[in-house]
């Protein structure tokens, strides 16, 4: 077995995994609350939120396997645990079925929570010259940026 040489030095590759695990575990619980939400809404926008939620949670399981997977390009273990996604997500999980005008209130401030569990990626990537990390986490912003304007947008 050959060991890894991407040019990234060990501490930092650890560094990113490690912030990266946290990334996953956001965008994960993220997914887990759009698809509850998509399943359980109810009300005069029903069909609207539906299908939006849809699309949301379409959209976050694919990103969640390539946050995994650039975790295991660093050659580190991804975290794969309702346990472990607990542990390290910053966004908590939801008791119960709030209403429609919350689950967007809800969605918007996860997908903001994302955004900043991002940044802090974003800026260890930058700073070991970690360019695929860099460009993934920066792609993961702008996507969650626009969902929160658009959900934002829902609730004025």
């Amino acid at each position: 077995m050959t060991d890894i040489d991407i040019g990234i030095k060990k501490e930092d590759r650890l560094k990113i995994a490690d912030g990266l695990k946290s990334l996953l575990a956001d965008s994960y619980t993220l997914y887990l609350q759009t698809h509850n939400f998509h399943w359980n809404v109810t009300g005069i926008h029903f069909r609207e939120l539906h299908l939006m939620f849809e699309e949301h949670y379409t959209e976050l399981a694919l990103a969640v396997d390539d946050i995994a997977e650039r975790i295991r390009t660093l050659d580190v273990a991804a975290p794969g645990t309702y346990k472990e996604f607990a542990r390290l997500s910053s966004i908590k999980e939801i008791e119960g079925v709030p209403s429609s005008a919350d689950m967007v209130d809800l969605l918007t401030k996860g997908h903001e929570q994302v955004i900043k569990t991002a940044r802090q990626v974003l800026k260890l990537a930058q700073a070991a010259e970690d360019e695929s990390t860099a460009a993934l986490v920066s792609d993961r912003m702008r996507i969650h940026e626009k969902t929160a304007w658009m959900l934002r947008a829902m609730s004025k």
